[in-house]
C-alpha cells in the first residue's frame, strides 16, 4: 500500500481509512467482537488511520476500548466538533474533554468540525471556534485541524480561506463529482497544502452492490472480475488530490476488496478506458435515481418516527430495479421495513413537515416534498388504518405467538 503525504502535516496515511460510521450492528448496540476484529485486520493491512465523531453513536467509546496497546501506537485517529451541539464557546472544551476521556487518548489527531456549511461556520465564528482551536492545540489536546462540508460548492473556498485548516473532508464519488465540494473545491484545497479525506464513495450503498441492469451491464462488459464497489473506490482514488477515503465497512469481503483496492490504484492509474466506462455507468443512473439521497442518517431521528433513509432508499430502488407491477419487490420491502409489519413503523406518511429535518439534510434536500412521493407511490387510501392495526395489534399478536413458540 503506498502512503500519501499531507504536505502541511507531513504525515503519510493510507488511502484507506476506516469509517466508524456504520460499525456492524446486533441488536441495535455495536457488535464489538465483529468490528474490532475488522478493524484489528484492517489496521494488520495497513490501514492508518480511522474516523469517528461524536454523533456516531458510541464508536468512540468502543475505538477507546479496543485500540490499545500496539494497536494504539499504529492508527491516527480523526473525530468530530458537532455543531449543533454547540450553544456557548465553553461548550466546544467540554465536548473535546468528554471526547478525549471517550478515546481514551490525549491528543486527537485529527479534529474536525462537524458538517460545516457557511451559515454553521459563521455561527461557531461569533461563539470564538478559532479562539478555541488555538488553546485546544497549545494544550495538547489536537494536533490538527479541519471541517467536513456539507454545503454548496460555491460557498466551499470562502471556508477554506477562513481558517489556517490542516484537512478536508467532503463527499466525494463518480456520482457526485460536481456537488458539494465538487472536484474543482477539491483541487483547490490540495494546492493549499490540505490533505482531503473523503466520505461516501459508494453514496450509501447506491454505487455497490445491485445496479440497474443496463448498468451492470457496461461494468461487465469492461470487467466481467471487478465489483461495482472496486469500480467506484478506484474511480475516487485515482484523483492525485484525494489523500483518504472512508468507507464503513461491515464485512471481511468488504474490508479485503477495499484493502486489494487500496493496494492497487495509485493515482492518475485508470485508462482512458475505465473512465470511460465509469462515466457511461453515471449517465444510466442519473437517468434511474430520483432522490439524491446518500442514506447518511443525519436527518434523524425524526420527532414523528419516519425513517426517512430508508423510505428514500425503497423508492429509489423502485426505478433503479425498474420494478414494475402494483405489487413489487419495493412495495413489499416498503411495508415490511417501514411499515409496520416487522414492528418497526417508519413510513412517509406520518411526517406532519416540521421541517426539523431540512436544516440537517448534507444534501439540501427538501425532504418534506420528498416524502409526499413516496407516500403517494406506496401509501394507498386506507394504508393508514391498516398500518396502525398492524404495528398496534397485528405485530403483537404475532410476537406473542412467536414467544410461546419457544417456549
Amino acid at each position: 500500500m503506498q502512503y500519501r503525504i499531507i504536505q502541511k502535516t507531513g504525515d503519510e496515511i493510507s488511502p484507506l481509512g476506516f469509517g466508524a460510521m456504520r460499525l456492524p450492528l446486533k441488536n441495535g448496540k455495536i457488535d464489538r467482537q465483529k468490528a474490532s476484529g475488522l478493524i484489528y485486520h484492517a489496521i494488520d493491512n495497513g490501514v492508518n488511520f480511522i474516523d469517528t465523531a461524536y454523533l456516531y453513536g458510541d464508536s468512540e467509546t468502543f475505538l477507546g476500548e479496543v485500540l490499545q496497546g500496539e494497536y494504539k501506537e499504529k492508527v491516527m485517529i480523526s473525530t468530530k466538533l458537532p455543531t449543533i451541539n454547540v450553544r456557548k464557546y465553553e461548550d466546544m472544551g467540554k465536548i473535546l474533554d468528554e471526547q478525549l476521556k471517550r478515546l481514551q487518548r490525549d491528543c486527537i489527531d485529527y479534529y474536525l468540525i462537524h458538517a460545516v456549511d457557511l451559515k454553521a461556520l459563521n455561527r461557531l465564528i461569533k461563539r470564538n471556534l478559532f479562539k478555541f482551536i488555538g488553546e485546544a492545540k497549545s494544550e495538547g489536546k489536537i494536533r490538527h485541524i479541519g471541517f467536513s462540508y456539507h454545503g454548496p460548492k460555491e460557498d466551499f473556498p470562502l471556508l477554506i480561506d477562513a481558517y489556517d485548516w490542516d484537512v478536508v473532508m467532503v463527499q466525494y464519488n463518480y456520482f457526485d463529482e460536481h456537488v458539494q465540494a465538487s472536484m474543482e473545491g477539491i483541487e483547490y484545497a490540495a494546492s493549499k497544502g490540505m490533505g482531503v479525506f473523503v466520505m461516501e464513495p459508494l453514496k450509501g450503498g447506491i454505487l455497490a452492490g445491485k445496479m440497474p441492469k443496463e448498468a451492470e451491464d457496461i461494468f461487465k462488459k469492461a470487467n466481467p472480475n471487478k465489483s461495482t464497489a472496486e469500480w467506484a473506490m478506484e474511480w475516487v482514488l485515482n484523483n492525485r488530490n484525494v489523500t483518504c477515503v472512508f468507507s464503513g465497512m461491515n464485512s471481511l469481503e468488504q474490508l479485503d476488496e477495499n484493502l486489494a483496492v487500496a493496494n492497487r490504484i495509485t493515482p492518475l492509474s485508470l485508462s482512458f478506458e475505465e473512465m470511460e466506462t465509469i462515466e457511461l455507468v453515471k449517465r444510466v443512473m442519473r437517468n434511474s435515481l430520483k432522490i439524491n439521497c446518500s442514506t447518511c442518517g443525519y436527518c434523524m431521528p425524526c420527532p414523528q418516527g419516519v425513517n426517512i433513509p430508508e423510505c428514500m432508499k425503497i423508492y429509489n430502488e423502485k426505478y433503479l430495479f425498474d420494478h414494475k407491477g402494483f405489487i413489487n419487490q419495493s412495495f413489499i420491502d416498503y411495508y415490511q421495513y417501514v411499515g409496520g409489519i416487522m414492528g418497526n413503523s417508519g413510513n412517509a406518511g406520518k411526517c406532519n413537515a416540521c421541517g426539523k429535518c431540512l436544516r440537517k439534510c448534507p444534501q439540501k434536500l427538501d425532504i418534506i416534498e420528498e416524502l409526499k412521493k413516496v407516500k403517494k407511490e406506496f401509501e394507498i387510501p386506507g394504508s393508514k388504518y391498516a398500518l396502525w392495526f398492524v404495528e398496534h395489534v397485528g405485530f403483537p399478536i404475532y410476537r406473542n405467538l412467536v414467544n410461546l413458540i419457544n417456549r
